[in-house]
């Protein structure tokens, strides 16, 4: 069986986190209340820090899109990758990719985000599959809910070795990048983890654990 590499998006691939980016767009058209932006704002500090019920944040968030024709979001979410996000790119992170591509091995997103901001990323940077958050979608439009399992902390493990048993891959070989303690339980699950822009409890756990600690952002 073969390795492959696997990418977190938000603070890894991006320098930012995009939900971020997402609600000081939404609040620049118009779309978002002073008190929506500052819950986002609240659930994201939650997000850094590794104290959120994804699923129940997910519920929240995405009832506010039920309803809504999936198309409309993937076109929108399109237009914002191309003004917003892009410039938030993290520069040392192609090089990185080649280097694995190089080795014949393939470069899987595995995100929390959503699957039109990882349809974006797969473009952007070239990559070979996308494993992400879905949406429950009914007649073309969404219902408000999230679908199990959750790709979020040992969630991403359980897409992770889904993706790997149909591809033959080895995911105890792989290599995984990410910048968040919520992404521990894959960082652990490979052979080769690496703190990128990590946060501080992510900072501390590389450090006593050996794993390399990177900056993409030069």
């Amino acid at each position: 069986m073969r390795a492959a590499a696997f990418f977190d998006l938000d603070g890894t691939l991006l320098t930012v986190n995009s939900a971020k980016l997402w609600v000081r767009y939404e609040r620049r058209l118009g779309r978002l209340s002073v008190r929506q932006a500052a819950r986002g704002a609240f659930l994201l500090a939650r997000y850094r820090l590794g104290t959120l019920d994804m699923e129940r944040v997910l519920r929240e968030v995405l009832g506010t899109v039920a309803g809504l024709e999936e198309e409309a979001l993937r076109q929108e979410t399109r237009a914002w990758w191309r003004t917003e996000v892009r410039p938030f790119v993290a520069p040392g992170a192609r090089a990185v990719i080649d280097t694995h591509r190089k080795r014949g091995e393939p470069v899987v997103l595995l995100t929390s985000s959503s699957r039109y901001a990882s349809e974006m990323a797969r473009e952007e940077f070239g990559l070979d599959d996308i494993l992400y958050q879905a949406y429950e979608v009914r007649d073309g439009r969404f219902t408000g809910l999230p679908l199990s399992p959750i790709c979020y902390g040992p969630g991403k493990v359980d897409a992770a070795e889904a993706w790997a048993r149909a591809h033959d891959v080895d995911v105890g070989q792989s290599s995984f990048y990410s910048d968040s303690s919520t992404d521990i339980p894959m960082l652990s699950r490979v052979a080769r983890a690496f703190a990128v822009h990590p946060d501080p409890v992510l900072r501390w756990t590389a450090r006593r654990r050996g794993w390399p600690t990177l900056d993409w952002r030069r």
